[in-house]
């Protein structure tokens, strides 16, 4: 499969890992990724536009923009997302009911 992610400034995706290899391609922006299990923004890399990047299966990693950013993802699915501590898992969260 393939997708698109639009992503805004200075958005922060917390340590995390895949049950599958990721590939991801930076088409617009700056797209600043580290690996590990903890969020470390001194041992990020960023990446350009034009840019490539394949984290293998189960490999921990975090990720955070400058500028919006504009992503293609591809792999093979099943596609699984599981992060290192569960409470940053945004699944997670419950939302206050907004009104109508």
């Amino acid at each position: 499969f393939a997708m698109r992610i639009k992503l805004p400034d200075n958005y922060r995706i917390a340590p995390h890992f895949h049950g599958a290899d990721e590939h991801v391609t930076v088409l617009q922006g700056t797209f600043v990724v580290g690996m590990g299990e903890k969020f470390d923004e001194k041992a990020a890399k960023d990446l350009t536009a034009g840019s490539f990047a394949m984290m293998p299966s189960g490999m921990r990693h975090f990720a955070f923009t400058k500028g919006e950013t504009l992503l293609q993802v591809h792999a093979i699915g099943p596609w699984t997302l599981t992060y290192v501590n569960p409470a940053d898992d945004p699944r997670n969260k419950t939302t206050a009911a907004r009104p109508h």
